[in-house]
């Protein structure tokens, strides 16, 4: 699966990358909201983003909020480090706490893609 990861933190950036590698994912990087939206246009190979909250110009919910108006089925994570969004975050937003674990970040990832089977 191929990731978009966006940071503006470059420890927290690199690091996240590192997780997924090792989860056998593809990531592609970007430190800002313009860049990655540039990003998933000239990658649409992209299967999933997961998005920092707190980053200038412009949030991870506004970033969200952009994205799924140009790819609606687009599944997007919001890593965040506040214990609750400040007003105007987008509540559609799974939201992974930061710090997470390798193990936080694959299970939140499988909840994200999950398909509701004929079951469920």
């Amino acid at each position: 699966m191929h990731v978009l990861v966006v940071d503006d933190d470059d420890l927290v950036l690199r690091n996240t990358a590192l997780m997924l590698e090792d989860l056998g994912h593809f990531v592609v990087k970007a430190t800002a909201g313009e860049e990655a939206l540039d990003l998933l246009s000239s990658h649409p190979e992209i299967d999933l983003v997961l998005t920092d909250y707190a980053m200038p110009l412009m949030t991870g919910s506004e970033l969200a909020d952009i994205a799924w108006e140009r790819y609606p089925a687009l599944p997007i994570i919001l890593a965040t480090g506040y214990a609750k969004l400040p007003f105007g975050a987008n509540p559609a937003l799974p939201v992974l706490s930061k710090p997470f674990s390798q193990t936080q970040l694959m299970e939140m990832i499988d909840s994200r893609l999950a398909l509701p089977g004929p079951d469920k």
